[in-house]
């Protein structure tokens, strides 16, 4: 029964094809890869539909010349529609029987259906589906767009200097590229890196800002109202670390199993460095409004570790530098720790 539902299914969209085609008188020739049907399978269900039809064809222009013969005895009404039921009853259960002794095979038709929409390619073989499979379900190597976003503190094992104790709202804004390589099909691990575009912003506080005099920087008092004091340095930076991914392997039939590396959770470390680009100090007070890109001793080079727990592509992450945030002995020894959260890895 379940059978016959599907192969009316089939035949239904294939006579509405049919029937579309004929009307408009019109073809659509997509290519391959945007149909949904094999080829194969299409090519099958319309031979099998035709000779259905022609079954039919034969069998109802049988039953309309014996229906003829039923009227022309002049039967009651009731009587007429008890043998002409009976009439369409025996002819139904004749198409039956000659459409049963057609053999379609429809697991055959299903199977390559399924193989279709699997590997979007009509294959003849086990071999040729298994290499299709292993092409397939290879590991993955591609580059994906991140963006991250983290709270940032600086850090030290010595006496708080002035910015540790001015130190307001800081953040480290991030976005990039990400490589993932996974060292095989069904490996849980793999090789990450990729290349970023960082901008660390330092705000403080209590009317501090930012200034340099001969060379030297140094916090001062601002007397009178500001609206904005930051000190923002942008960084190239590349990460170099590895991923364990926990997802269970998975079998994509012939015996072909494989890890889907990208999705589930994950847990990463890595190690990163980068060079700096720029440094902006931006002061907006009640009189006067400024931005001096010159150097306020800002190190130029930073490097650290991270480590990430990821769920699909959504990750929580804790970095620590181990260079100074500003180089020699200004505001000696304070280091950048961030916590935040990135998309796309």
């Amino acid at each position: 029964m379940i059978k016959k539902f599907i192969i009316t299914g089939m035949l239904c969209l294939v006579a509405t094809s049919i029937n579309a085609q004929k009307r408009t008188l019109s073809l659509n020739l997509q290519p391959k890869e945007d149909t949904t049907v094999s080829p194969i399978v299409k090519e099958k269900v319309e031979e099998y539909a035709a000779k259905i039809n022609g079954i039919i064809q034969e069998e109802k222009t049988q039953m309309e010349t014996e229906l003829k013969f039923l009227q022309e005895k002049n039967l009651d009404k009731a009587e007429f529609d008890k043998q002409k039921a009976q009439i369409a009853d025996n002819y139904s259960q004749k198409i039956d029987t000659r459409i049963e002794a057609l053999g379609f095979d429809l697991d055959q038709v299903i199977q390559k259906q399924v193989r279709y929409s699997l590997l979007n390619s009509d294959v003849t073989s086990n071999e040729e589906l298994k290499e299709k499979l292993l092409k397939k379900f290879q590991a993955k190597k591609s580059f994906d767009p991140y963006f991250s976003y983290g709270v940032m503190t600086l850090t030290n094992d010595k006496a708080d200097n002035d910015l540790d104790k001015n130190l307001g709202y800081a953040n480290n804004l991030e976005f990039g590229l990400k490589f993932n390589y996974q060292f095989g099909r069904t490996s849980p691990w793999g090789l990450i890196s990729g290349l970023g575009f960082s901008w660390r912003t330092v705000r403080t506080d209590n009317n501090m800002i930012f200034a340099k005099q001969n060379g030297d920087v140094f916090l001062t008092k601002y007397e009178g109202s500001i609206d904005k004091a930051k000190l923002r340095t942008g960084y190239l930076m590349i990460p170099l670390g590895f991923q364990y991914n926990f997802s269970k392997l998975k079998n994509a039939g012939m015996d072909v199993q494989y890890r889907p590396y990208s999705d589930g959770f994950k847990v990463g470390a890595n190690i990163y460095g980068g060079i700096k680009m720029s440094t902006n100090n931006i002061v907006k007070t009640d009189s006067q409004n400024f931005r001096d890109r010159s150097n306020y001793q800002v190190n130029p080079f930073v490097y650290g570790a991270q480590f990430t727990v990821s769920y699909n592509n959504m990750s929580l992450f804790v970095k620590k530098d181990l260079s100074n945030f500003f180089k020699d002995s200004y505001f000696e020894n304070d280091k950048a720790l961030v916590f935040g959260f990135s998309l796309g890895w």
